[in-house]
């Protein structure tokens, strides 16, 4: 591609050197730069180009800790080969190089200077080249700026370019609409807002329709003022609106719809897109548009065919306000136009089949009194009332036949659907060969993430391989390692502590190390904390390894687990600890306490272990027994204390006594793990949460007392991702007992949704492995309501996604212990007809015949029609019925 080309630049006849420039770039001396480039030719400026190619590639090769000479450099090298280089495609791609911006802006008025005698045309070409780079355009918008200025040539609008101008607009001293009407791009620009490609940044960060120093009203009054077209401002917004996208990317361009003030004319015109938004937008931008087309629809502008066509896209939706408010407008229009009947009556069948039967309840009463004596009509109601709970089957069929009491489907027994208990996965053998074990290893030490499965055959694999033929292995290993930084003496001659993870063996397999003094090996820095203490286990097993990688090397591991949660099969240590004794080796205490603390505890094999004759086949038969068993727990309720965020409310908390076995038994590194523990608050997230359940795999209850924590502030402040633990505690090994349960049960009431999914899956879990006590956790979470720790509405989401999933039975035996704590105690009643509408939901799909909670009798008599007497009463109803049938 062909390239516009500077003039002839500098004279011949003057021969100044080129190791002065070189010598400001080495300097960081980037105000020097013009002066000194100003005098050479071009041969001069060719032959500094080479140098300056050669000081870019001595910076690329430094490593981390010569940041800061790559910072002082950068500016002046960008500056100095932008000067060099001829052509405005090298120019641009010199300038955009990411290895010499960081996160730096180029010198703009430097550069100007070095370029300014270019022609106009060129520096025309270089803008829209700059503009066409999407890595640095945003930041270059000054640049690019200052370049079309310069060559009298339109703004580029590229989306970087749009959105470098938007916050380049934004950010500026002057009132937005000031220096919107004073930016000579604007009239380009503001249209571009509408089409990019993702939603521009810089409009959701200020974009209050009723802030005059906002977006919304400045593009209004820029509209006004006539700069930009108005209808092209409504119409880019609509079809912004329609192209999709979430809430926080969509609500600016809804703002400055709001901030034109559509007339009825223009919202008429686009009554079409209305509906498509109310079929798939977002819930607010959705209830906007329902908005529109209420008033529309009072104007008498809507048709009733397209009422009809919009109601059947918002009474599908499960937004409960949505659906609500298009039942009142739905009977709104009938009352103003009961001709409209027939078109607009068959789509009330959508909300027949809505999971809220109090809307269903509604879309029957709005039938009722405009129903015709069309047989076709009756008939096409019937067949869609057919999905009415049958709370409301009864008065279906009074209204519309006997055809509307048979059930959408043939009666059959209910089938609880829970899904397939975990299957323990076996851990597929140590790599057989040194190349599979160099492969592994190398993808673990690069990974970000850790897997139980991976590591641990990457560690065993080296410990094996090394035992046979650690030079061999070392040969092997270093070409795929040649990048880490330990490996390079001069990067890793600061770092004096211990190297993490897997690093550590394989530096001792390769007899490298960081050159710094080493320090004492991982220190506890929050004694509460388990996260610290799994570190100090985990961390000294893996000095230990590489201590005898080159000492005394171990023909392999006996903590390698045999299932990826990290259990070991207890038959299958004993197998070790008899090839032990057959080579005559001694097992390492650390690998060997931790193997203790994976083993899953099986009395039947006890003897085995201890005719092996061994110090550690004694331990190992003792562990099995009463030495193996957990710290005990103890419950307690936490008093109510100030946070960052709020008050923390009365919350209940779990206390680990001390395990004495392993203190006195384990070497020091358990020690930690195996103090008592009091319940604090929120300690440090650690992450690789399936890494530290695989160090204690067989004892789920004290792991979860440890986690309960991180639930609880997820469920009572904004935490996020402290549940992650909570299915692979499920899914672990040994009893599910009351600290499991509770932490669940405080998980179901987290915060967010994607949490309270966790939550969903571990109960799911442990009802599908048979370990799920439903009263159990049914009194804990009454408890839970009760201090305030799970609000009512966030534990109504969390079971109507388990009942969803099928499980319905298992949902209502959890619930049957919930409610008498909430219709007899001292629970915030607020979300109590959501529980209660799930309960009856569980009820008339599972069949259940249970007692009454107590309770229920007399909330469902109570005077009203509030959610909550309704659901109590059709829970009553449903049981009753239930109870009936079954006798």
């Amino acid at each position: 591609m062909n390239t516009t080309t500077a003039p002839e630049l500098g004279s011949a006849s003057s021969q100044p050197s080129t190791e002065g420039v070189l010598d400001a770039v080495r300097r960081g001396r980037t105000a020097e730069l013009p002066g000194l480039l100003r005098p050479l030719d071009r041969l001069q400026r060719r032959e500094l180009l080479v140098g300056l190619k050669r000081v870019r590639g001595e910076l690329r090769a430094q490593g981390w800790d010569g940041w800061q000479q790559r910072d002082l450099m950068s500016p002046t090298l960008v500056v100095a080969g932008a000067g060099c280089h001829t052509g405005a495609a090298a120019v641009a791609a010199w300038i955009g190089a990411r290895d010499m911006r960081r996160w730096q802006q180029v010198p703009v008025g430097v550069l100007l200077d070095v370029l300014t005698d270019r022609d106009p045309r060129w520096l025309g070409d270089l803008a829209r080249r700059l503009a066409a780079r999407p890595s640095t355009v945003e930041q270059d918008y000054p640049l690019i700026s200052e370049l079309v200025r310069l060559a009298d040539c339109p703004m580029p609008t590229t989306d970087g370019c749009v959105e470098g101008w938007a916050m380049a607009v934004g950010t500026s001293r002057a009132p937005l609409a000031h220096a919107l009407r004073g930016d000579p791009h604007a009239g380009a620009l503001v249209p571009c807002l509408f089409e990019t490609a993702e939603p521009v940044r810089a409009l959701g960060w200020r974009c209050d329709p009723h802030d005059p120093h906002h977006w919304p009203a400045a593009l209004a009054g820029l509209a006004a003022d006539g700069v930009v077209d108005r209808t092209a401002l409504l119409d880019g917004c609509t079809a912004r609106l329609l192209r999709g996208g979430k809430h926080h990317q969509l609500k600016p361009y809804q703002a400055i719809w709001q901030a034109l003030r559509a007339t009825e004319a223009e919202e008429r015109e686009r009554a079409a897109d209305w509906i498509a938004l109310t079929a798939d937008a977002p819930s607010p931008v959705a209830g906007h548009a329902q908005q529109i087309l209420a008033r529309l629809a009072a104007a008498g502008h809507l048709t009733p065919r397209l009422l009809a066509e919009m109601s059947a896209a918002v009474l599908f939706r499960p937004e409960k306000k949505l659906v609500r408010a298009q039942l009142v407008l739905i009977g709104k229009e009938l009352r103003r136009d009961p001709a409209a009947a027939p078109e607009l009556l068959p789509v009330l069948g959508e909300a027949f089949g809505h999971t809220d039967t109090d809307i269903q309840e509604r879309a029957l009463k709005l039938a009722a009194p405009h129903l015709t004596d069309d047989p076709a009509l009756r008939a096409e109601l019937a067949e869609q009332a057919r999905l009415l709970s049958p709370a409301h089957r009864a008065r279906a069929v009074e209204l519309l036949g006997p055809d509307a009491a048979a059930p959408a489907e043939d009666a059959a027994p209910y089938r609880e659907i829970l899904p397939p208990p975990p299957v323990p996965a076996p851990l597929a053998p140590a790599p057989g060969t040194v190349a599979e074990t160099v492969e592994l290893v190398a993808a673990v030490v690069n990974s970000r993430t850790k897997k139980v499965e991976e590591f641990e055959r990457a560690l065993d694999g080296l410990v094996r391989h090394a035992h046979r033929d650690r030079a061999a292995l070392a040969e092997a290993l270093r070409p795929a390692l040649v990048d880490q930084w330990w490996l390079d003496p001069a990067r890793s001659r600061w770092y004096t502590g211990d190297l993490a993870g897997l690093d550590h063996v394989a530096a001792a397999v390769l007899g490298a190390r960081p050159t710094g003094v080493a320090r004492e090996p991982l220190a506890t820095w929050r004694r509460d904390c388990h996260h610290t203490a799994f570190a100090v286990v985990g961390h000294a097993r893996l000095v230990e390894a590489a201590r005898h990688v080159t000492t005394r090397p171990l023909p392999f591991l006996l903590a390698t687990p045999t299932g990826q949660t990290g259990t070991l099969d207890p038959r299958v240590l004993v197998e070790r600890l008899t090839e032990y004794g057959r080579l005559g080796e001694r097992p390492a205490q650390v690998d060997f306490g931790q193997a203790l603390l994976r083993v899953r505890r099986d009395a039947a094999v006890a003897p085995a272990a201890a005719a092996l004759g061994t110090p550690e086949g004694d331990r190992l038969a003792a562990w099995l027994g009463e030495a193996g068993e957990g710290a005990a727990i103890t419950r307690r309720t936490a008093s109510a204390m100030p946070h960052a965020y709020g008050e923390t409310p009365a919350h209940l908390v779990l206390d680990t006594a001390e395990r004495t076995t392993v203190l006195r038994e384990f070497p020091d590194a358990f020690h930690e793990l195996a103090q008592a523990r009091e319940a604090t608050g929120r300690c440090w997230d650690g992450g690789e949460e399936a890494l530290l359940i695989a160090a204690l795999p067989e004892d789920r209850e004290t792991l979860a007392a440890w986690w309960l924590p991180e639930v609880t502030a997820c469920a009572v402040h904004e935490g996020r991702g402290g549940l992650a633990a909570l299915p692979g505690l499920a899914a672990a090994g040994g009893p599910a007992g009351p600290a499991l349960h509770l932490a669940v049960a405080t998980g179901l009431g987290a915060r967010h949704p994607e949490d309270r999914l966790r939550a969903v899956d571990a109960l799911l879990t442990l009802a599908a492995r048979k370990e799920l006590d439903a009263g159990l956790m049914g009194r804990d979470l009454g408890e839970l309501l009760d201090l305030g720790t799970v609000k009512a509405n966030r534990l109504a989401d969390s079971l109507r996604t388990a009942a969803a999933t099928g499980a319905c039975a298992t949902t209502w035996a959890v619930l049957a212990a919930v409610l008498p704590a909430l219709l007899t105690g001292t629970v915030d009643p607020r979300g109590a007809g959501d529980l209660l509408a799930t309960a009856a939901d569980c009820v008339e799909q599972s069949g259940a015949a249970s007692p009454e909670p107590d309770g229920l009798a007399a909330v469902a008599v109570r005077p009203g029609r509030s959610r909550l007497v309704t659901q109590a009463a059709r829970l009553r109803d449903a049981l009753r019925r239930n109870a009936c049938g079954a006798g």
